[in-house]
């Protein structure tokens, strides 16, 4: 979960993206239009040692990103969760956030691509995730909030297929002292 090799930017099926005609905005905009802009400013590294030193850093932060209403109706769509506290505005406005709030698991969701504006790893044959560690939802992401995500480099391990490596993710939302969303997503790398 959102580490990255050389390839290109976060893909949506067709359906998604034909389901969404009519709705305002993109709902990839709001992710890969920043990936694209700011590989000059992300951290690359060559190698795998290059990147393994560099444990128990920071690695940075992505852009901040809004979480629109579209996104949600989307991910509701996706996963059947179309509970009012996250599709219906008019509900929600009396509910307990005073708004909608997107799912959880869309916020946890958007980590690999947000990832992608911190930095990225040359070099191996394949990346593939592992599973997450404590994933925690300590504070609600209100529609229309500006999220991003922090990336630290916590653990490498030798394995027998290659290499794994934990990185604690902290979903941050704008104005906001407590997380969205803070999880340790474990990946293998296939050198």
């Amino acid at each position: 979960m959102g580490l990255t090799t050389a390839s290109g930017a976060v893909p949506g099926p067709p359906e998604a993206a034909a389901k969404y005609h009519g709705r305002t905005g993109d709902p990839h905009a709001a992710v890969t239009p920043a990936y694209r802009h700011r590989e000059a400013h992300m951290q690359v590294f060559a190698s795998f040692d290059e990147f393994a030193a560099r444990k128990g850093d920071h690695l940075g932060y992505s852009d901040w990103h809004v979480v629109d209403q579209a996104r949600i109706d989307l991910f509701a769509d996706a996963t059947g969760d179309h509970q009012w506290i996250h599709v219906d505005p008019e509900k929600a406005k009396n509910g307990p956030f005073g708004a909608t709030i997107a799912h959880g698991y869309l916020t946890l969701s958007m980590i690999p691509a947000l990832g992608k504006d911190i930095f990225r790893l040359d070099g191996p044959k394949m990346l593939v995730n592992y599973g997450t560690e404590k994933v925690r939802f300590p504070s609600p992401v209100t529609v229309g909030s500006r999220v991003r995500v922090g990336a630290e480099l916590a653990d490498v391990r030798d394995v027998a297929a290659g290499k794994q490596v934990v990185v604690k993710y902290t979903v941050e939302i704008e104005g906001q002292s407590k997380p969205a969303c803070v999880v340790e997503s474990i990946v293998l790398v296939v050198l």
